[in-house]
């Protein structure tokens, strides 16, 4: 197993890269998104890989960032999708962007990706939606989401809806339930975690 090449980016294509390290050349498949943050031709660059074996198959897919990667095999264990389907899906979503389509159920945002359908993306949110840590993706979608120009921290925001975010779980709500309840409250100054907790349940009633 490959876990990562670091080297010089010696060609991109419309689908891969080559990185030459140690004098030789490895092409590896790349989301399109990664082809667009990838820095100029005989740059120094880093990927996170993983290495796909079948029968008459040896292909490298890399990525930016761990936690694409880490997604990348997650959906390569949902029944229907490949490597090709997968690459597509993070074509056009980060690893958090798709954690949070997920959390929301929002079947029709991953159909968008080229090569899934949408009984393919019904089947994503199935098998995925106990794997996406909701507390996590709370965390770090925080900052994004709250409007800090009525004054509220973002520390103290983020610490409010993380606290509402558990109090939804403990009173029976699923991961996604409890998530689209709070991504549908605005924050503003001075609201409590609890004041959080009574708008997300108004919503939901």
């Amino acid at each position: 197993m490959i876990a990562y090449i670091k080297g010089v980016l010696e060609e991109a294509g419309t689908d891969y890269v080559v990185v030459e390290t140690g004098n030789i050349g490895y092409q590896v498949k790349v989301p399109a998104r990664v082809l667009e943050e990838l820095p100029g031709l005989h740059s120094a660059v880093k990927l996170y890989t993983y290495t796909y074996v079948r029968e008459d198959v040896l292909a490298l897919y890399g990525f930016l960032y761990q936690e694409d990667l880490a997604m990348f095999q997650t959906l390569l264990g949902v029944s229907g999708v490949g490597p090709k389907g997968a690459l597509g899906l993070l074509s056009v979503y980060s690893a958090r962007q798709l954690g949070l389509a997920v959390l929301s159920q929002d079947s029709k945002a991953i159909a968008k990706a080229p090569g899934i359908g949408a009984r393919t993306a019904q089947r994503i949110l199935i098998d995925l939606k106990d794997k996406v840590d909701a507390e996590e993706l709370i965390t770090e979608t925080g900052k994004a989401s709250v409007r800090v120009d009525r004054g509220i921290s973002d520390s103290a925001a983020e610490a409010a809806r993380k606290d509402a975010l558990e109090a939804l779980t403990a009173l029976g709500y699923s991961p996604s339930e409890a998530y689209k309840g709070i991504s549908s409250v605005t924050v503003t100054e001075h609201m409590s975690s609890e004041d959080i907790l009574k708008a997300a349940l108004k919503g939901m009633i």
